[in-house]
């Protein structure tokens, strides 16, 4: 069918499965292009809550390739399973620099495998300052099981934990310094983690180093899984897929609704962010006499923005 401009037409598509009507849907969250502000609230009504998996880990560990794992063992079992893969932004373009959708080619004539990359246009994080609505639209589409893949830029990965219900961490053998990693809040935001090219020397001190860091850490109820995987071969997928599993039954309906609570707590902050970001843009744009003193240096930026506000 064709893909509508009508909002309430359009979310329909996308609730009756719809994958090009899913694909303007998310164009329109990302770039706020017009109709943004009916779509939004129409997708939020329609959203069916997933099982939100968080993949997360250095540049060059192999996420995108245990991501196309999971995917596999997913589809063995029956269910679909959408991707939100947020790439590093192309500085030529400003657009995602498309390589897990590269990787992920072979399941392009499926069905039950949506893939969306993400420019992360300089947000840190690990995440795109878009994802969350982007996350909201393939709720939308009903899918059961949401893997969000970051960008893999080191130390900003952990905002990944916020909007995931399982955070996977991603490490291989000669992974580096563990006190680093506890610094970067990495060992903090793992439900499952996985030391993936296990073929490799150092693997099993990997998993030795990761035990004992972990030891370390605050105790709780959930004893964190460290599984060992070479995703190029599929290997490991399907027990990395288990942990995932045993952690959503860990935390139950209320552990769920705890977390989603919470999201939407720290979603409201981010959309009052960035519409009073919005507004401050639009003030500056009509500012007229006060940014041409700004501009001049006649006056400070700061008694600026208090008198634009003023108004």
């Amino acid at each position: 069918m064709p893909v509508t401009s009508d909002p309430t037409s359009l979310i329909e598509a996308v609730t009756s499965g719809d994958r090009r009507a899913l694909a303007r849907l998310i164009s329109i969250l990302e770039d706020r292009r017009q109709g943004h502000d009916e779509v939004l609230p129409l997708a939020f009504s329609a959203a069916r809550p997933a099982h939100r998996i968080g993949i997360t880990g250095a540049p060059g560990s192999g996420k995108s390739t245990l991501t196309d794992a999971l995917i596999r063992v997913i589809r063995e079992a029956g269910d679909p399973v959408a991707v939100l893969a947020v790439d590093p932004t192309s500085p030529f373009s400003g657009g995602a620099v498309l390589g897990d959708r590269v990787r992920m080619q072979d399941h392009v004539l499926d069905d039950g495998v949506y893939v969306r990359s993400m420019a992360s246009r300089g947000h840190l994080g690990g995440l795109s300052a878009a994802a969350p609505k982007a996350l909201l639209a393939l709720e939308a589409a009903g899918f059961p099981h949401v893997i969000i893949e970051t960008v893999g830029v080191g130390q900003d990965e952990v905002e990944v934990a916020a909007a995931a219900d399982t955070v996977i961490v991603v490490v291989t053998p000669g992974w580096g310094d563990g006190i680093q990693a506890a610094k970067a809040g990495i060992l903090e935001i793992g439900d499952v983690f996985v030391v993936n090219k296990a073929d490799r020397a150092g693997a099993d001190d990997a998993v030795a180093e990761l035990r004992t860091m972990l030891s370390l850490g605050p105790g709780t109820d959930w004893e964190i899984p460290i599984v060992k995987t070479v995703a190029t071969k599929g290997s490991g997928a399907r027990e990395a897929w288990e942990a995932v599993a045993a952690h959503r039954a860990h935390l139950g309906l209320e552990g769920m609704d705890r977390a989603r609570r919470s999201r939407r707590r720290a979603e409201l902050e981010t959309a009052l962010v960035e519409t009073l970001r919005l507004r401050a843009t639009r003030m500056t744009a009509s500012g007229g006499d006060v940014v041409t003193a700004v501009e001049s240096g006649e006056l400070d930026p700061w008694t600026a923005a208090r008198r634009l506000a003023d108004r």
